[in-house]
């Protein structure tokens, strides 16, 4: 029998606030499941590892994500704002009950030396997010640049991200006036 979408629901709840606030090793699949208020047996229906689990709720987590992102894009007004609304949505998303206090992606990287396949899936595909975006949005702007302007975008959302861990109350404003400096010189 499948896993119930609401216990589903509660599994990647408890294994985002916990997973991605405390860490992935300093929590342990009991905790999750006390959090969750579900047996070992259900999860194990849903998901065949500790490592299976913790890729959901990245998968979830980025699709979050993208919807916050979108929103940013869609109220942006010009090209330039459109690419720079990375950032906006970045500081909407750390204001959420959701967001925690850096890049759960990045966690999660830093977390495993050699990590198994369902998480290194997941974190290359959240890059590649990244990276096409980006390029997308910095083309109308930089033109045939764009992919290069991506990957030094990627590297100041990165940056932004990580300065979370310093202050975590760090916003995106310097990493923002690198990103303006960097569309305004096409790098």
């Amino acid at each position: 029998m499948p896993i119930r979408p609401r216990s589903e629901t509660k599994l990647l709840d408890a294994a985002d606030d916990l997973l991605f606030t405390r860490g992935i090793a300093a929590t342990s699949v009991d905790e999750i499941l006390e959090r969750a208020g579900v047996s070992a047996a259900t999860l194990y229906r849903g998901y065949t590892s500790k490592e299976a689990l913790v890729a959901a709720a990245l998968v979830r987590r980025h699709e979050t994500w993208i919807a916050v992102w979108d929103a940013a894009v869609e109220r942006a007004r010009t090209p330039v704002d459109k690419v720079l609304a990375v950032f906006d949505a970045l500081d909407e998303f750390q204001r959420r009950p959701d967001g925690s206090r850096w890049c759960a992606f990045l966690g999660t990287a830093a977390e495993y030396a050699d990590a198994p396949p369902e998480i290194t899936a997941v974190v290359r595909t959240e890059t590649e997010t990244y990276r096409t975006r980006l390029a997308a949005l910095a083309a109308p702007v930089v033109g045939v640049r764009a992919d290069a302007v991506a990957d030094e975008l990627l590297l100041v959302v990165s940056g932004a991200l990580a300065m979370r861990l310093r202050d975590p109350d760090h916003g995106t404003g310097t990493a923002r006036t690198i990103a303006e400096a960097l569309l305004d010189t096409g790098s």
